[in-house]
């Protein structure tokens, strides 16, 4: 969850770790702190509780100290949000600083170890437990240098952990190691970057090392970088990738928040997502991950989607799509329940996970679950040589860009992109989607980007007019049908993370079976009412509400009488395919969440307690 930097070189690193740490918030943002290695190599820490402009103001003495250091943004895991649970954290003799991300699982049990050694501790945090650590293997063994202590130390911990390390009689020495969190090192003309991803080093270098799953590195000017296995210290040839990130990706360019830029980015990444996949002239969906593998996908007994949050509610709509072109059962799992639950699986199960950061720990452990039991892996995810990336046996990267607003809106419609191509695809190749429909679904797939440019243009100005009215609502009801009951499920997630307003989604079928009885004149309920797909039962749900007084926000299409005519608003959309419907519906929706959100002076690109990459279980 925690965003780390790390830099040594000719520049100044108090700069480069703050500037670093601004592009890693979307990570974390409780508490900041950064360590320099000074003048006599004495290290200078500052931290403090808040966000980095709160570190910027109690450390501007730090600037043009150092030209080594490194910073950390935090996601409260151990201990609450405070200047001495901030990181960095130092051993008891001063000497080691450590910044990590995850959660060290038997902290407790070092700890105790530690306590009975004299060892003494200033915050609840269990990184205060794994700095102290490196310091007893030294101490133990005055000949154990400083990276082989770390590595003990590291041998010694459960968990999940992404971890850099300075130690002021190693100067100029970065120590950096990971399991389960992610960290890459960027490479540059006499001058070395670390980050959690490369967002921080993009304008200074093209080319990066993404340490791999139980590897540590050593970094210094003198040596450059030295990976080694943790386990048994194996020496590992780094492979040197180049970044496709751009410094514009990464910048608001104009908008007010990225939540909003990445909103109208939505165009432009869908379309992206199917470049190069989808051939409309030719007839054709190519996707190597599934065509080299078309008969485990064929021949499966069923396809599981394991996901969390918003890429869980993509996989309900994948589950709709799959089963209703290609005729393969599907089951969506929650991740973090699939693999505490003793599931069932075997080598005919098909896995799809889907991951924008491709870093979801829960996600993660339920693979490594599925991997065991013989299931093929296929993943989905929006980040190239990521964790779940690299366990997969196949997969497709969405193409929607780094997307930096903690609530997942660009994302989310390039996940559908991809599993609605999947299921044509998979539609097309055993028969169950003939070809004459697969043309017609296709055409109209590659329209949805024109689409969705002509939903931002009408309904930007009608929805933030809307959001006014909603700013002190306390409840939020979202209903659907068929494929977007899982829509009303990601509109209603989008305002509550962002607004903090409580909202459902629901089946509108089943507002008789309990909600109805929330239903008053100050309840406001969202329907979304495509023509296609149980248009009629949606105008009898629509009646029930008006006649308890509810008030109704209604997404129809364009020219649509029935349902407009007894909403008090209402927003339309083009008309489309059921099965294209959620994609074109959710983005009224996310920008009404984020205009709500907006008026109540809310911080949408970084909501309380959220943090973009889950990490952690």
């Amino acid at each position: 969850m925690c965003g780390i930097v790390g830099y040594t070189g000719f520049q100044d690193a108090y700069e480069i770790v703050i500037n670093g740490l601004r592009r890693l918030e979307y990570r974390g943002y409780d508490s900041a702190g950064i360590v320099l290695e000074g003048s006599n190599n004495k290290l200078e820490v500052e931290k403090t509780k808040g966000k980095v402009d709160d570190l910027v103001n109690i450390s501007e003495g730090l600037k043009g100290t150092a030209k080594i250091g490194m910073g950390h943004t935090r996601w409260a895991t151990h201990g609450v949000p405070s200047d001495r649970n901030s990181h960095p954290h130092l051993s008891n003799n001063g000497k080691i600083a450590i910044v990590h991300n995850g959660i060290i699982e038997n902290y407790d049990t070092i700890k105790t170890m530690l306590t009975d050694k004299g060892f003494t501790f200033k915050s609840e945090t269990d990184t205060e437990v794994l700095v102290n650590l490196v310091q007893y293997f030294m101490d133990l063994n005055p000949e154990t240098d400083f990276p082989t202590a770390v590595r003990y130390a590291l041998n010694e911990v459960y968990g999940a952990y992404a971890i850099t390390a300075l130690h002021e009689d190693y100067p100029g020495v970065l120590v950096v190691g990971r399991l389960g969190s992610p960290l890459a090192i960027g490479i540059g003309e006499k001058e070395y970057f670390i980050a959690s991803d490369a967002s921080p080093f993009v304008e200074f270098t093209k080319e990066a090392i993404y340490l791999e799953e139980g590897h540590m590195a050593t970094i210094s000017l003198e040596n450059g970088v030295d990976i080694r296995t943790i386990n048994e210290n194996s020496k590992i040839e780094p492979e040197i990738q180049e970044l496709k990130l751009s410094l514009e990706q990464i910048e608001k360019g104009g908008y007010e928040h990225f939540m909003l830029k990445e909103i109208f980015e939505q165009p432009k990444s869908i379309h992206d997502t199917m470049r190069g996949r989808l051939l409309v002239d030719e007839g054709v969906i190519k996707m190597a991950g599934i065509w080299d593998h078309v008969e485990k996908f064929k021949n499966a007994n069923r396809i599981i989607i394991i996901a969390c949050g918003t890429s869980w509610h993509a996989g309900l709509i994948g589950e709709y799509l799959i089963e209703e072109y290609a005729r393969i059962p599907v089951e969506v799992e929650y991740a973090s329940e699939f693999r505490y639950r003793n599931p069932i699986i075997t080598d005919k199960d098909v896995v799809i996970a889907i991951s924008q950061s491709g870093e979801t720990a829960d996600t993660m452990a339920a693979l490594k679950l599925a991997k065991e039991k013989g299931a093929f892996i296929y993943g989905i995810c929006n980040v190239v040589d990521s964790s779940i990336a690299r366990i997969t046996d196949a997969g497709s990267y969405t193409h929607a860009g780094p997307e930096i607003g903690v609530a997942s809106t660009k994302a989310f419609t390039a996940q559908l992109t991809i599993l609605t191509l999947i299921a044509f695809k998979l539609g097309k190749h055993n028969g169950n989607l003939g070809n004459a429909e697969f043309m017609s679904l296709i055409a109209e797939l590659d329209a949805i980007p024109k689409k969705i440019e002509e939903v931002l243009s009408t309904t930007h100005e009608l929805t933030q007019n809307i959001a006014r009215d909603f700013v002190k609502a306390t409840n939020f009801l979202y209903l659907g049908r068929g494929y977007n009951y899982p829509a009303a499920l990601e509109g209603a997630l989008k305002l509550k993370e962002i607004s903090y307003i409580h909202a459902e989604g629901y089946p509108a079928a089943e507002m008789k079976h309990g909600p109805i009885a929330l239903i008053d004149e100050n309840m406001p309920i969202v329907i979304i009412a495509p023509k296609k797909g149980h248009y009629d039962k949606i105008v009898s749900n629509v009646q029930e509400i008006k006649a308890r007084k509810g008030k109704v926000i209604a997404v129809v299409n364009k020219g649509d009488r029935q349902v407009s005519q007894m909403a008090d608003y209402v927003i339309e959309i083009p008309e489309t395919s059921e099965c294209f419907s959620p994609i074109v519906a959710s983005v009224p929706l996310q920008l009404l969440a984020y205009y709500i959100a907006v008026y109540r002076g809310a911080n949408v690109d970084q909501p309380r307690n959220l943090a973009k990459s889950v990490t952690v279980e």
